[in-house]
């Protein structure tokens, strides 16, 4: 059995964590999976899965909410954020899976959406669903496109507070670092009264940039793995509009090069940040949206937001590692589980 970073021993930054540690400590924030492992041939190998982030446990066509993206490299297949980025608000769940299934999850989650909404398209608009993807080709036949529409409708439906992390829904086929990534996810409290969850997908990096670890030689050629990305998803329950959103979603880069991570010419660093603090209806009578307080910038609880977002988001992309564990994959490679004892030598 694997374990998150703080069983081993080991924590990140000063501030406290939430009770499970999890973005789902964001209170309403529920995650989802579906892993799909079928070995059909040495060259057809399906390691690869869906993960569904839900902001609330209510209609969020219905009650959106402030939402903001940041793309620190752009080398990413990602659904939705063009939208997101110019009206500031979220209305489906967020997607995660793999770099050829953004098409089926995208038409899984408007089937979803579609289905307990009949105003969609019929007495109102049309939907922006968000779907962000890594490249997991390398334990994964990518080319095989195991994942269907019906596959994000299960994630969604998987939704829970109590989540998996490792090599579960979209990480179950990638890698970082050089060792075997996926699914990571950290929280921390802010100003003793608000939330900061972050959740990673993960799936970039080499052996030799990971930071406090020493340097051990793989077993394969790193040049064979694709460039690699990774999704980074941070919830609170702060009240914060889509503004102060983006300059949490940029805090979140700091915690990911605090990794080690080079941000690499072909790596998707892409960050979804949102708060579900309050809703914003998509009907009303009213020409002006009402707010309710939002943090001012100049707090010092703002500090402790950022801090948080950094923390939380670092110590996912180490549950992503420490969690995972060895995982075969197509070609006969194997992804390898870093091995506790490298992490004693952190200096943490």
């Amino acid at each position: 059995m694997r374990h998150k970073l703080r069983s081993l021993g080991f924590s990140i930054g000063s501030l406290p964590t939430g009770k499970r540690n999890q973005i789902t400590d964001v209170p309403g924030v529920r995650v989802g999976h579906v892993t799909i492992r079928e070995d059909i041939d040495e060259r057809t190998v399906i390691r690869t899965g869906v993960t569904a982030v839900l902001p609330h446990e209510g209609n969020l066509f219905l009650e959106k909410v402030p939402a903001a993206c940041f793309v620190l490299n752009g080398f990413g297949k990602t659904a939705g954020l063009v939208q997101v980025e110019e009206l500031g608000v979220i209305e489906s769940p967020v997607m995660l899976t793999n770099t050829f299934s953004v098409g089926e999850v995208w038409q899984g989650t408007l089937e979803y959406m579609l289905a307990i909404t009949p105003e969609i398209g019929d007495t109102t608009g049309s939907i922006n669903i968000v779907v962000g993807e890594c490249n997991d080709s390398y334990l994964n036949t990518a080319r095989a496109l195991a994942v269907t529409k019906e596959h994000a409708k299960q994630a969604i439906a998987n939704a829970r507070v109590e989540m998996e992390e490792g090599v579960v829904g979209a990480g179950t086929g990638m890698m970082c670092f050089g060792w075997k990534g996926g699914v990571g996810s950290s929280s921390r409290i802010a100003g003793g009264m608000y939330t900061v969850g972050a959740l990673v997908v993960s799936n970039f990096g080499r052996r030799e940039e990971l930071q406090f670890v020493p340097y051990v030689l793989p077993s394969f050629n790193e040049r064979d793995m694709p460039p690699g990305s990774i999704m980074m998803i941070v919830a609170t329950d702060a009240p914060l509009d889509a503004r102060q959103l983006k300059r949490l979603a940029k805090r979140a880069a700091v915690g990911l090069a605090r990794t080690g991570s080079r941000v690499h010419h072909g790596s998707g660093d892409i960050v979804i940040a949102f708060s579900n603090a309050y809703t914003i209806p998509h009907f009303s009578d009213y020409a002006l949206q009402l707010f309710p307080p939002l943090v001012r910038d100049d707090a010092l609880l703002m500090n402790e937001l950022f801090q948080a977002a950094i923390e939380a988001t670092e110590e996912a992309i180490w549950n992503s590692l420490t969690t995972a564990e060895t995982t075969t994959g197509r070609n006969g490679r194997v992804g390898e589980a870093i091995p506790y004892s490298l992490l004693r030598r952190m200096g943490r």
